[in-house]
């Protein structure tokens, strides 16, 4: 395959790409093209690497409504609810939805994916059915699973002897809530042995952390202290943080000296945490959001997930992750023209670091033929136009393919 005169990640001389059993071969000024080879014409289009989706919600899925609507919008309603759907899952219900997320994802131009799986199931339901999808959809997504304790590794009876099942039967990461465990003791305990458990099996580590308003939940400090002793490091993500939104700038300033030294990565998700986040405030009322800019300024790796797609924690939802970029760029007010001009990265390189994939992730010659076109000449353009994802290609071939549309303006003079 050829791809020809295209504009790789905003630059503004056009290059030849060929690929050669799925991998980039070439990407120079002007190259001819070979007998019989496939030649796309993508002149001043935009190409990047594909979309990562480091943080979603697999198990729960399309289950929005069932038993019953969030009316109040709150993440502990969301976790009520999802305890109720969740006894009556099965095997294949659990397949079924996923792999119709995965494929509106895919179709959006997603080709990796990180979910977590809730594991306060005495029968791991969810989880091996999951399993089973990470394999079935490996032609054309990667996916990692987290085994994610939703109520709790010290709080739910059998918590540890559940995580550890889950290590066992083959997650990818290890995961953690410590602001929902019953006491701050709990909660210092729970990270201290998801951290054991992911050195033990040589796993990655991802957990919900302080995913509330209060300013005095502070699991991340031990997550970002417990990455730096063990070494784990990049290895390990902290998703949400939205209370850090919360901190006063004093604590902030002696915590962002740790996180630096720490190396972790972080996943903010914009459409959820801007959802669920100041239900409990009158006026002023916070955004719900962790410190995006402030994190990105210092040099610390900062995701964008779309963690739910109509569930009991958030009623819409399609895969897209320019819906999360667009959203996250506006409540934490990154809208400068060369920021917005770069900020693909929230949702493509950023979150293949946090998957721990970026090796093999990237538009290099030697690494993978993954990659997208989009039908503008520089990001700018295509998040404010909302421009069409002409292609979605992984390992050379060719997953998605979009027409322009064509419209039709007849307005009076």
């Amino acid at each position: 395959m050829l791809i020809k005169q295209v504009l790789i990640e905003n630059a503004t001389d056009p290059k030849d790409v060929r690929i050669v059993d799925g991998k980039f071969a070439e990407i120079a000024d002007n190259l001819a093209p070979e007998a019989g080879e496939q030649v796309i014409d993508a002149t001043n289009k935009l190409m990047i690497p594909p979309f990562v989706d480091p943080h979603v919600h697999l198990d729960s899925t399309m289950t929005a409504g069932d038993p019953e609507w969030n009316e109040t919008g709150t993440l502990f309603d969301g976790i009520r609810i999802w305890s109720e759907r969740k006894k009556t899952l099965s095997h294949e219900d659990v397949k079924q939805r996923a792999i119709q997320a995965l494929k509106i994802q895919a179709a959006h131009g997603l080709q990796f994916v990180r979910s977590h799986v809730d594991i306060t199931d005495l029968d791991l339901v969810a989880l091996k059915a999951l399993i089973e999808v990470r394999e079935e959809v490996k032609p054309w997504m990667t996916l990692q699973l987290v085994a994610f304790p939703q109520e709790g590794i010290l709080s739910f009876p059998g918590g540890k002897e559940l995580m550890i099942k889950a290590a066992e039967l083959g997650v990818d990461a290890i995961g953690a809530i410590p602001h929902f465990e019953f006491t701050r003791e709990y909660s210092v305990e729970s990270l201290h042995f998801a951290f054991e458990v992911a050195q033990k099996y040589n796993l990655l580590i991802d957990a919900h952390t302080d995913e509330m308003d209060d300013p005095a939940s502070r699991g991340l400090e031990t997550m970002a202290a417990l990455a730096l002793e063990t070494g784990l490091k990049e290895k390990v993500t902290a998703s949400h943080t939205t209370a850090m939104g919360s901190y006063n700038d004093a604590y902030v300033y002696k915590l962002m000296r740790l996180l630096k030294m720490s190396d972790i990565n972080f996943v903010a998700n914009p459409l959820i945490n801007m959802y669920l986040g100041g239900r409990f405030d009158t006026y002023p009322k916070r955004r719900g959001l962790t410190r995006v800019k402030e994190l990105d300024a210092e040099g610390i790796n900062v995701a964008f997930g779309e963690d739910d797609i109509k569930d009991p924690w958030y009623p819409m939802g399609n895969g897209n992750m320019v819906d999360a970029l667009h959203m996250g760029l506006h409540a934490t007010q990154i809208m400068g023209y060369s920021e917005i001009m770069n900020s693909y990265r929230f949702t493509t390189k950023n979150g293949a670091r946090t998957m721990h994939v970026q090796d093999s992730y990237g538009i290099e010659v030697g690494k993978p033929a993954n990659f997208l076109i989009f039908n503008a000449t520089n990001w700018f353009d295509a998040l404010n136009e909302r421009a069409e994802m002409l292609y979605s290609i992984h390992n050379g071939e060719v997953l998605v393919e979009t027409k322009p549309a064509e419209a039709t303006i007849n307005l009076p003079e």
